[in-house]
Order: structure tokens, then sequence, then C-alpha cells
């Protein structure tokens, strides 16, 4: 079973050069916007093998030369990937931690019964795991208090100082650029202290960690403690990283980023996988920095971003516009800027269609999908019961009232993002209208009971019960079918697999594993679809897009030598965080302002995901709001390079199946 496909979504159209390039000269030249040395990996498991070796390194040169290392290593969840790696290599006799002394990076204040720790945390992922000395792990006192917070936070730097200074420090960079807690506003002198966590940080750190409780301080090395290190590691995995990578690495420092702050340090490292390196110019506007592999989609987005400089459409772009703005080996290679335009406007102009089945008895040459076979059967997964209508509710209702067999298929049950609240607004009803009809009074009773007196008695980080979380199963399921209902699926195609790695009960989910994939491998043997839409969407903030869309590629990559899949064409879809960006869209299926408003309406079915969702995150707007910006944000962006004017596009990328 391939359990990371996903990762490979990124791959089909970036050179190898540009995030790997093999000479010195070149790489000087790539990286010149550059202001921290920064390696780009494929994956975040290749980045991750990397820094363990990295690691490894530090300590084996640093115990050698002086007999010890020092190190302070964050928590972060992208750091665990990386200790995993460093518990092989410790495991396969490559690195001991006998001379290493480890000291915290941070620590949450005051340290809540079953809140958060970050020491619990590295003992989880890493300590427990090696061969260090118990003695050689050194936090902040648990019993510190705000009074002695500036001499605790002294004597801690001062034990930092007896033992050698900081040999190396490694952890993640955060959301809005912050390392450990020091976050937007720190100055690079900022010392060991008590700091303030924003909103946005809590947040995280409740999905982090599962937990509900989290303080809203914490004690951290600061800025000017981490510069101080002899070396520093940072690293980010995933999309919704790229725009403060960037930040960090090709801006000028600023206490807005801190990280921009290691742009100052001799021996900082920046590792990144490529759906985080995607800003960066090497990646992103490679055509700054080098000659470039000139494919259609680079020279789509190279024109793209040549109109949003000069504010001009396509067509009026003009030779001197290539010129000034460095983009004159276009002109060499297709004669004019006149010919390059046409190419580009005809390419954007062909992801345009109304028909995302395919229009059936019609000129399929410059169409996204085929006109044959028709009507096609199609199946939507959607990872939570309401992605499919945020996502691509107008291309839902197109296909259906295209005459195609749709199937919808809700990947997980999405019972955790039921509040209380919205769950026990149907057992108040049904409290009334039990004995109106005469229903089973005991074991209703019972079960109304128990409910309610495991809601009342619930604690914060509590799981619910298996009742509990049925009923908040049954709610989401009743939604989505209403849904579906008012869209005109038809209710036999209607499929809610609740597959397994979802079903913890807790924030935290489990693996993939093959159980998952059988499932849906099921579904597609049973449909045997000419088309299938997945999630795209790998900036979504709690990963079960990732997992989900990881579960329907794995399912597709072990049927692909089946005969009807040669005849199938997944298309991918974004939700709620993000959109594709123009250069690699290739269908676009514009939604009149009636459509759009039957997409609202399909999205507020999911009465429980409206303002009591507890996963909105720190985005204030609404599902259907963010989703109607993002889809009138599309057709803005066509209609600002010339083409026409739609109230709303939502757009997809065709994923071609990997063969042996």
């Amino acid at each position: 079973m391939k359990t990371n496909l996903s990762s490979q979504i990124k791959l089909d159209r970036i050179p190898r050069r540009y995030y790997d390039p093999q000479g010195e000269i070149e790489l000087a030249a790539l990286t010149r916007e550059e202001k921290i040395y920064t390696r780009i990996f494929e994956t975040a498991t290749d980045g991750s093998e990397y820094i363990a070796r990295q690691i490894a390194k530090v300590i084996n040169r640093n115990v050698e030369s002086k007999g010890k290392c020092v190190v302070t290593f964050g928590s972060g969840v992208s750091t665990h990937s990386a200790y995993a790696e460093l518990i092989r290599l410790h495991k396969a006799g490559e690195v001991s931690f006998d001379k290493v002394v480890f000291y915290s990076l941070s620590e949450f204040f005051p340290l809540i019964a079953n809140g958060p720790s970050t020491l619990r945390k590295m003992k989880e992922v890493l300590l427990d795991h090696i061969d260090i000395r118990p003695e050689n792990i050194h936090t902040f006192s648990p019993d510190v208090t705000k009074e002695d917070m500036f001499q605790r936070c002294k004597a801690y730097e001062k034990a930092i100082e007896d033992d050698g200074g900081i040999d190396l420090a490694v952890c993640e960079i955060g959301a809005q650029g912050s390392l450990a807690f020091n976050e937007p506003g720190t100055p690079d002198t900022s010392l060991c202290r008590l700091v303030l966590l924003s909103n946005e940080t809590r947040h995280n750190v409740k999905s982090d960690y599962s937990c509900e409780d989290v303080p809203t301080t914490a004690i951290t090395l600061g800025i000017a403690n981490l510069l101080s290190a002899d070396r520093v590691i940072t690293m980010a995995w995933g999309e919704n990283r790229a725009a403060i990578v960037k930040k960090t690495v090709e801006t000028p420092a600023s206490a807005n980023v801190p990280a921009s702050f290691l742009q100052g340090h001799p021996h900082a490292k920046v590792v990144v996988d490529l759906p985080a390196a995607e800003d960066l110019t090497r990646i992103s506007q490679p055509w700054k920095v080098t000659s470039c592999e000139w494919t259609d989609k680079l020279i789509r987005r190279a024109i793209v971003w040549l109109c949003h400089m000069t504010g001009k459409p396509i067509l009026k772009l003009t030779d001197k516009d290539y010129n000034d703005w460095g983009l004159g080996e276009l002109l060499a290679l297709y004669g004019s800027a006149y010919n390059v335009n046409i190419k580009i406007f005809n390419d954007l102009q062909h992801t345009i269609t109304g028909w995302p089945g395919g229009k059936p008895n019609a000129d399929d040459t410059y169409r996204p999908e085929r006109a044959n076979p028709y009507p096609k059967r199609v199946i939507v997964f959607s990872p939570h019961p309401d992605d499919d209508v945020i996502s691509m509710g107008g291309t839902l209702k197109r296909l259906v009232d295209q005459k195609h067999d749709v199937h919808v298929a809700y990947e997980t049950s999405g019972n955790i993002a039921v509040g209380d609240e919205d769950m026990m607004r149907y057992f108040l009803m049904m409290d009334k209208i039990a004995p109106m009809f005469g229903f089973d009074q005991g074991g209703y009773s019972r079960l109304s009971e128990a409910v309610h007196k495991a809601v009342g008695n619930k604690q914060p980080g509590d799981m619910d019960t298996a009742d509990i979380r049925e009923i908040k199963t049954m709610i989401r399921q009743a939604e989505a079918t209403i849904a579906c209902n008012y869209i005109g699926v038809k209710p036999q195609n209607i499929h809610f697999l609740r597959l397994p790695f979802y079903e913890t009960g807790t924030i935290k989910k489990g693996d993939l594993s093959q159980r998952d994939v059988d499932i849906v491998k099921k579904l597609l043997t049973d449909v045997k679809p000419h088309q299938i839409f997945v999630a795209g969407d790998l900036a979504d903030p709690h990963g079960t897009h990732k997992v989900c869309t990881d579960a329907v590629l794995a399912a597709v990559d072990e049927l692909k030598d089946e005969a009807w899949m040669n005849d199938c064409r997944i298309w991918m879809y974004r939700g709620a965080w993000a959109e594709w960006e123009i250069d690699h869209i290739e269908m676009a299926v514009p939604i009149s302002p009636e459509e759009l408003r039957f997409k609202r309406n399909s999205i507020l079915k999911h009465q429980s995901q409206m303002e009591n969702a507890p996963f909105l995150g720190d985005d204030d707007r609404l599902f259907w709001q963010r989703a109607e910006e993002r889809n009138r944000g599309t057709a803005q962006l066509y209609q600002s390079l010339g083409l026409a004017s739609y109230e709303a596009i939502e757009a997809f990328v065709e994923y071609h199946i990997i063969r042996d």
C-alpha cells in the first residue's frame, strides 16, 4: 500500500534542478534571493531523513571534540518525523545520546493536569526512545511562579551557559513565522521569558496536543538565545507554510516574522518540502534567477505574473513588457509577444467549460473532459460530510443536471465537528416528541438521561461516549443526505464510508491503513467510475483531507491495471482554505449567480457546521462565505486576464496515475 501519493502531486511540474541543483554555480544563481541556507526536498519524509542525519552528525562531532553536545529541541508537529528517523539512526548504532545534554526550548505555564506539556511530548516522540541520561534532561521547573519567573529564567540561561552553550537548536517555523513561542513582534534581542500565547497558537496547540484546556502563557527561550546557538535547524512542511517560508527566507529580517532573524546566523538551515517551498522565487518565478525549462504551465504562470505586474490583460502585453520584466526568453522562443499572448489566452480559454462531465455529441479536442462515454458514472469523494458542496457544489449540481450517474462518498463521519449544543438541540426536541408519539419510554429515557449526564459532566479534553459519537455521526449523515437530496443525487448513490482512521473519538486521528484503502477500493470496484473527484486540498490545517486523499489515491494505485481504469479520469478540487493557482487549473467551471445561491443553500443544509462548528479556525468567515469569495476571486482573475466575466468559477486539476 502506498500511503503518501498526495506528496507526488507537485512533482510533475517542478524540474529537479530548481530545488536540487547539482553545481555550486547554479545553486548560487538559483538562491540569490534567499538570505538563509535553504534545502528543498520532494517530500517531508526526505527532508526529515536529512534533518535527522544532520542532527546525528552534529552530535557525533561535538561528542568527539569536547565530550558532550548541548541541544535544545522544539516539540512542534513538524519535528516529529525527523525525531522518528533520529530514533531509527540511534537504534542502528549511528548516534548515541549518552553524552547529549538536553534543554527544553519552551514549556507551557502553568502546567495543567491533563493539559499540554512540551517535555511530555518530547519524551513521547524522542527522549523515551534513546539512551539519554535522565540527569541530562533539563526543563523549566514546574514550581516556578510569576513572582520568581525572571530569576528562574536567568538561572536557566546560566545553566546553559555553564554547560558551554547550545551546540544545536532544532525547531519548526510556526504558521506566523514564530520560533518556539517567539511570536510576531518579538525582537531579536529577546531572551528567556514568560510570553502570552496568541489565539492562533492556542488553537494550534489544542489541535496538536488533542486537548481542550490550553494555558494562555508559556516560558520560552528567546530569539537571542537561539541565535547564540552554534547551529540552528528549522523546518516547515506543506503548502500552508509556503507564504511564511518565503517571508522567512527572502524578505528582510523583521520582528513581524521572528524566524527571519535566522538570516543573521552563519550556520542556520531551513529545510522544507516542495509544497512549503512553492512561493520561493526559484520555484514560483524561476525566470528571475535562471534560464528556464519552459513548459506550457510555466509559460502560463509567467504571463499571469506579467499581467499582474503591468496591470494589463494578456492580449495587451507588448514586446517591451516582456523585455522590461525579464521575460525576453519567451520572445526568442515564440518570435513576438503576440504569439505568446495568443497561445496562453487560448490555453486559459480552453480550461473553461460548462460541461464538467464532458459535452455529449460535441468536438472535445479543446475541452477539458472528453465527450464520451455519456452519461458518465461519477464518484465525488468528500473527506468530511460537507466538503463536496463547499468545494464543488456548483459543479456537483451541473453533473446531476446534465444526467450523469453521480455518486457522493463521504469518507469520514465528521462526528468530532458536531458541538454538544447542536446535538442537545435534537434531544430537547425528542424529549418533547417521544411521549407524544408513544416511543419506547424506557429505552429512550435511559439514553436521553445518559447523554444529558455525559454532557453535563464533560470536562475539557474528555472523549465523547460511543453513543454520543454515534448520534453526532447521525446528525452529519442526515445533513449530508438533505444536501444531496436538494442537489438531486439519488438516495442509493449516497455512501457513508466511515474510514476507520478517523474513528478515534479525539482530534488526533490514526494512521492510514489497508482497511481504509480497502473500503475505498470496494466502492470504486462496485461503481467503476469514468470520473473521480477527490480533495487535493493539502492545506487543510487538520490533516484529514490529506489522509482521505491518500486513501483514494492508494486505492486507485492498487486498481490501476483494471480495464475500466483506462477510461477513468481523476479531478482534484480544493477546499475552504485555498484555490488552485491559475497556471495549474485544467478545468474551470463557471457558476451563474443563481447557481452560486444554490451552492450557498446546499452548504447551509449542514446546520451543525455553521457558527458553532469547532474547527472554523481563525478565519471568521463561515464556510459558505469562504467558498463564495474564493470562487468569485477565481472568476475575477480570469476576467482581469481578458477572458469572459463570470459570477464565480470552481477550478480543478487532473491527477495523473503514476504507472510503474
